[in-house]
């Protein structure tokens, strides 16, 4: 009878060759991230010495297949220390990454606004009007006349962007605390 090498229960064979792939393609997309980070937020992570000099390291070098052959062993310099090392980085890039996702969003939910608000500000602006009782009406009213104005005799949008920065404006009032005014 022939025994394979799963026969055996009680031996750990470690992570599969696709897991050791898998998370090595991992750190090399860490390493690529901390790369491109700016100065001063990197100095803000906790990194070990050896990789803070390896990133300026690849930093410096412009050349593309030699840039791309510095990341790898970047990465692979990374491998060399323990996950743990590095999870206090992760945990960083992440909470950075999904707060600029929402801040993305909520600038695009503004813009939106602003686009109603010039289409057809009737709705736009009761709704706008109801969320903000304490708005200008008045000079809100003028920058959209404004706006249109602007838009059909193509000048530069001025009155477009003040809108926008109002809304902005309006929006940070609301996710202050209450007493931070």
């Amino acid at each position: 009878m022939n025994r394979t090498y799963t026969d055996d229960t009680d031996h750990d064979y470690g992570p599969s060759r696709t897991q050791q792939r898998r998370d090595a393609l991992a750190v090399l997309a860490l390493a690529a991230q901390l790369v491109e980070l700016p100065a001063s937020k990197l100095a803000k992570l906790d990194l070990p010495e050896d990789v803070r000099r390896e990133i300026d390291q690849t930093r410096r070098i412009t050349a593309h297949i030699a840039h791309k052959r510095q990341l790898a062993f970047l990465a692979k310099m990374m491998r060399r220390h323990e996950d743990s090392v590095f999870d206090g980085v992760r945990a960083a890039l992440g909470e950075n990454r999904e707060r600029q996702r929402q801040e993305t969003a909520a600038m695009h939910r503004l813009e939106a606004m602003r686009d109603r608000l010039i289409a057809d500000d009737d709705i736009a602006l009761g709704e706008l009007i109801a969320q903000h009782p304490g708005v200008d009406r008045q000079h809100l009213r003028s920058l959209i006349r404004q706006a249109r104005s602007e838009r059909d005799a193509n000048k530069s949008p001025r009155a477009y962007r003040e809108i926008f920065q109002l809304l902005k404006d309006l929006s940070a009032s609301d996710s202050e605390p209450d007493g931070a005014s």
